[in-house]
């Protein structure tokens, strides 16, 4: 294996814990009706996760995280050409289509 392929998969496992731990936070995240994060104790959580700048610890996670899942999205994508993957598109030119069959059967009387 080269190195372009250790980083690779070095970074398609960072970008797929980004993803895992992004859709965790930000389904414990309180939104307007209290959301998952009243199953741990209602409004008092927000106070744990305060940062003395006034945004929520939590939400600056959450902005970092997706920074990180940005980033490692454009990397991988041009490690993913210089590897000489084919996209999906690329792969739906290679699928033989049918030609259009007539309505009716193409039978006249």
């Amino acid at each position: 294996m080269n190195a372009l392929n250790t980083v690779f998969y070095l970074l398609q496992f960072v970008h797929y814990t980004v993803c895992a731990g992004l859709i965790i936070i930000v389904l414990l995240q309180a939104g307007k009706s209290g959301g998952m994060a009243g199953i741990f104790g209602g409004g008092g959580s927000d106070q744990i996760f305060n940062a003395p700048s006034g945004m929520a610890f939590i939400k600056k996670l959450t902005v970092f995280m997706a920074c990180i899942f940005i980033f490692t999205s454009l990397v991988l994508t041009k490690f993913s050409t210089r590897m000489s993957m084919m996209s999906v598109v690329d792969q739906l030119s290679n699928i033989p289509i049918a030609a259009p069959v007539e309505p009716g059967g193409g039978s006249e009387k």
